[in-house]
């Protein structure tokens, strides 16, 4: 029978074995606690100067209304003295050409052209264009000159053409009807630049054409039942025919009410024709 022996003496400590994989990442931790603030730093050097900044808009720029002036006179007339004036002309009110007809309104810088001539325009094809035929006539605002019984030409007709001016305004302009003989007042805020009579169109035969009437060009300052003259292109003479027509708002008796019918009536002298035309303001913000 076997006995076992007394347990021996340990052994010296083996070397260290091979590094292992890592391990699992653990979970995080608890937020720390917010520190306190730490002092305010010195204040660094001033930095370089930077690049300058593009131009500024004008201060002095207009936002670009154009008002038109017809004097109806052989002068030349003003522009307001806050509307600087652009360019002077003379006041073309329609044209015929190859029996066309175009109307301008008096209110547009179109209706004042720069030069004066019998015939301003030519009529073109595929061909060919064509100048001062014989039919082709221009029809421009009068003065209050005299009418004369016969053609005029030449330096005579320059009496009997209506100046004008194209102003740089500040605001629109807007023309106020009375449809009465008393002026009308401009709206509240808005100030009066001239006053005059309420003018609508024109007519000669079965041609001619309107004015806008919120445009200043259906205010003209002096009433006058022939309103503007005719011009031949290919005679380069001018005359005032007797059937030129001219259309103005008249007088209403607002006291006959709704659905009254006018009594029918012949005004021959100036001065009934002005009392039955109605009066009108045309205006610009104050």
């Amino acid at each position: 029978m076997c006995t076992s022996g007394t347990k021996g003496p340990a052994g010296s400590r083996g070397p260290p074995g091979q590094l292992g994989p890592p391990g699992l990442p653990g979970p995080r931790g608890n937020p720390g606690v917010r520190g306190d603030p730490g002092d305010l730093g010195h204040q660094g050097p001033t930095g370089p100067q930077g690049d300058p900044g593009p131009p500024g808009g004008s201060k002095g720029a207009r936002p670009g209304f154009l008002l038109v002036i017809h004097s109806q006179a052989a002068e030349v007339p003003v522009c307001p003295q806050d509307s600087p004036l652009l360019w002077e002309g003379y006041s073309l009110l329609y044209l015929k050409a190859k029996k066309e007809t175009h109307l301008q309104d008096l209110g547009q810088a179109g209706s004042c052209l720069r030069v004066f001539s019998t015939m301003p325009v030519s009529h073109c094809n595929s061909a060919s264009c064509h100048y001062a035929s014989r039919n082709d006539k221009s029809y421009w605002l009068s003065t209050t000159a005299s009418v004369p019984m016969t053609p005029f030409s030449g330096p005579d007709i320059r009496a009997h053409i209506s100046r004008c001016v194209v102003c740089d305004a500040a605001s629109p302009a807007v023309t106020v009807h009375s449809q009465d003989p008393t002026l009308p007042s401009c709206p509240p805020g808005w100030r009066g630049l001239w006053s005059g009579y309420s003018f609508l169109m024109t007519g000669l035969g079965n041609r001619g054409g309107g004015q806008a009437l919120s445009s200043s060009g259906s205010c003209l300052r002096d009433f006058r039942s022939q309103v503007f003259v005719e011009c031949q292109g290919a005679r380069g003479s001018c005359h005032y025919f007797s059937n030129m027509l001219s259309f103005w708002l008249t007088s209403v008796d607002r006291a006959q009410g709704l659905g009254h019918a006018p009594q029918p009536s012949v005004l021959k002298t100036a001065a009934q024709q002005r009392q039955r035309t109605s009066r009108c303001h045309v205006c610009t913000r104050a």
